[in-house]
């Protein structure tokens, strides 16, 4: 029995309140979070810059032993270097450089002498490209001292974060998206479980996990693939055989990424299907900015959700 997806004449008041309520959890609370990111970003920046001997001597042994300092060397820079631009400038292998910022490891196929040299390439380039406005003591006699050491990582902590704001906080606000879901349950004797490498139809009633691994067929259904949910709860009432409800938390801060991203729940609802069947059930738990082109595309494609600032709605789930 649909909940939401079928009562359009509902949609615009409630897109209204998740919009407020998203705004309210934001002049709260991200400034917190993105303090908190910047302030272990800016322990990792010092780090970094005392390895390289306060940026004037960046070695392939520094890049090698932590591949992950690439992005703080890059946001380094007058200007800070986009990877592709580094690439350019340094005339490296791309794969090798998207290897370090993605996977935070070193190329597979490229070691030795030969990694050395495109290092030390890249290492010139941060080199000969550092702020002198943030480094303030490249060029000079005097070494540099811990108030100019220390407001130099803040200054790349801040670069750093800002490059990845968003994330930071839909990370926060997933994270506490997933709290109320779990005081939600746990007020009405829902029991956490780890996932593990729990089978998510062997749950017991009555349990929930998040972020567990749904395993689903692959191409023409002969590999397997995980799809990551966030939250997964065996209803009180669950027999032997019944699927559990899969719960997908999403936020939004603004109206244009959601309808970007609105195809990535179709596809997994999608895969969801093929692998279990249409009993499976695959809903959302929003808040935020979802207009009504978003909410009518989940709609057509079968996916009911749940708002926020109306989670008893979770009770038409049977939960």
């Amino acid at each position: 029995m649909p909940v939401n997806l079928d009562k359009p004449q509902n949609w615009k008041a409630d897109i209204a309140k998740s919009v407020d309520m998203y705004n309210q959890w934001f002049m709260k609370f991200a400034p917190k979070a993105f303090r908190d990111t910047r302030i272990e970003a800016t322990k990792a920046v010092e780090a970094t810059l005392k390895s390289t001997e306060n940026l004037t001597n960046i070695k392939p042994e520094i890049m090698k032993r932590w591949p992950d300092v690439l992005p703080t060397l890059r946001m380094s820079t007058c200007p800070p270097l986009a990877v592709d631009r580094l690439i350019g400038l340094a005339d490296v292998p791309p794969a090798m450089v998207k290897r370090m910022e993605i996977d935070k490891k070193l190329p597979v196929r490229l070691t030795g002498a030969a990694l050395d040299v495109e290092l030390n390439k890249i290492a010139d380039i941060i080199e000969r490209m550092a702020d002198p406005d943030i480094f303030v003591w490249i060029g000079r006699t005097e070494p540099a001292t811990e108030a100019e050491i220390h407001r130099a990582a803040t200054i790349v902590a801040d670069r750093l974060c800002g490059s990845v704001a968003n994330p930071i906080i839909r990370n926060a606000q997933e994270q506490r998206q997933l709290a109320y879901i779990a005081t939600w349950l746990e007020a009405r004797g829902y029991k956490r479980i780890s996932n593990g490498n729990s089978n998510f139809r062997a749950m017991s009633p009555g349990t929930y996990s998040f972020r567990m691994n749904v395993p689903v067929g692959g191409d023409n259904g002969a590999n397997t693939i995980n799809i990551p949910v966030d939250a997964v709860i065996m209803r009180h009432s669950a027999k032997p055989g019944d699927f559990p409800l899969l719960i997908e938390a999403k936020s939004a801060g603004d109206f244009t990424n959601t309808n970007k991203r609105r195809k990535e729940e179709a596809q997994k609802v999608n895969q969801l299907r093929h692998s279990y069947g249409k009993d499976i059930e695959f809903i959302l738990f929003l808040c935020g900015y979802f207009d009504g082109g978003y909410l009518g595309y989940e709609a057509v494609e079968g996916i009911d959700w749940v708002w926020e600032h109306r989670i008893d709605d979770l009770q038409g789930f049977g939960l």
